[in-house]
């Protein structure tokens, strides 16, 4: 087999990590808006996002990057690629995976334009597309083969 073999030790950290900011997240998504609308709240929460966000996304960089012409910089393109090499369903990925890298973006560089409405809304709606993300991760590391790829 020519692909690289993924890198199990990396992959398994970014999962306990993203899962660990789940943890809290979903904590924050059932506060009151009120409460929520704290500053130290919306400031923790937007950065755990955004850390989930971008360890999803090194995560499908890594994957993509096995085989060939997977190489990606632009993070709505490291995304398209996982439908593109059967990971995900085409329309999981285009409905939900590209709109949340392109979210990371906004957290990065708009982060004073999101609105505590916003962020918690996402929160109470959108996590389970992320626990979605890292179950088909998590199948994929226990039969690589199926893939074509190997874990070190």
């Amino acid at each position: 087999m020519s692909n690289l073999p993924i890198q199990g030790p990396s992959i398994n950290a970014r999962i306990i990590g993203i899962e660990r900011n789940l943890v809290v997240l979903k904590k924050f998504a059932q506060l009151s808006e009120e409460e929520f609308a704290r500053d130290e709240i919306q400031d923790r929460a937007q950065h755990l996002l955004r850390l989930t966000v971008e360890g999803m996304l090194n995560i499908a960089s890594h994957l993509i990057s096995r085989f060939p012409g997977g190489r990606e910089t632009q993070y709505k393109n490291i995304m398209a690629k996982l439908a593109d090499i059967g990971i995900f369903d085409r329309a999981f990925v285009e409905e939900t995976l590209v709109p949340i890298a392109g979210y990371r973006n906004r957290l990065t560089h708009l982060y004073a334009q999101v609105t505590s409405n916003e962020l918690r809304g996402i929160l109470q709606r959108e996590l389970g597309d992320i626990e979605k993300f890292l179950d088909g991760i998590k199948l994929l590391m226990q039969d690589p083969a199926k893939f074509g790829l190997t874990v070190a």
